[in-house]
């Protein structure tokens, strides 16, 4: 009789604690998977944002199919600099994105001479251009507008870059590459 009393009094005390503690654990886990895709939101879409290289223009510092992080908050606070590697929207198309590397900036007058490139009449040292992957092309003289950029590809025999579309405006560069970050075996920060 003792048995069947127990059964029909309800729930067990160890039962209810059980449940309680399951529940406990399923509202804290539901509140650090909403946590962290808050957060990886405001990551991707405010500071670093990884993107896959498509193509070879940027050989040998970038390679097809590298996954990288670029900065999307960084020239908020700095100018674009010569020499950076940035991301923008191609201007013939700007459902496309582009990775190429600051050759020139506003105001400054630039050429290129059978493969050469002046910036107000300095011949540009650029050791990320191995001997392989240069040109022969010539450019002649432009000043470039305000807001304007020149980039230029480091594989430069087979980029479209500035020489093939012209200058980028501001408003269409979105990041600066950062850090490479698949495959894990060439890991770098981009320079």
């Amino acid at each position: 009789m003792d048995s069947q009393e127990s059964q029909s009094q309800g729930p067990h005390p160890l039962d209810m604690g059980i449940r309680r503690s399951r529940r406990r654990a399923v509202a804290v886990w539901a509140r650090d998977i909403l946590v962290s895709l808050a957060v990886a939101f405001f990551v991707i879409t405010f500071l670093y944002q990884p993107v896959r290289v498509e193509g070879t223009s940027m050989l040998p510092r970038l390679q097809d199919q590298d996954r990288i992080f670029i900065n999307k908050f960084v020239y908020h606070f700095e100018d674009i600099s010569r020499g950076d590697v940035v991301v923008f929207y191609y201007p013939r198309d700007p459902s496309k994105s582009y990775i190429k590397r600051v050759i020139a900036l506003p105001g400054d007058r630039m050429e290129v001479d059978e493969g050469r490139v002046y910036v107000n009449g300095v011949q540009v040292a650029e050791p990320y251009v191995p001997q392989r992957f240069r040109d022969v092309r010539s450019i002649s003289a432009i000043v470039l507008p305000p807001h304007c950029y020149y980039v230029m590809g480091d594989h430069r025999s087979i980029s479209s870059d500035s020489r093939d579309f012209g200058p980028v405006d501001r408003s269409f560069i979105y990041g600066k590459a950062a850090f490479v970050y698949w495959p894990t075996e060439k890991m770098h920060v981009v320079e």
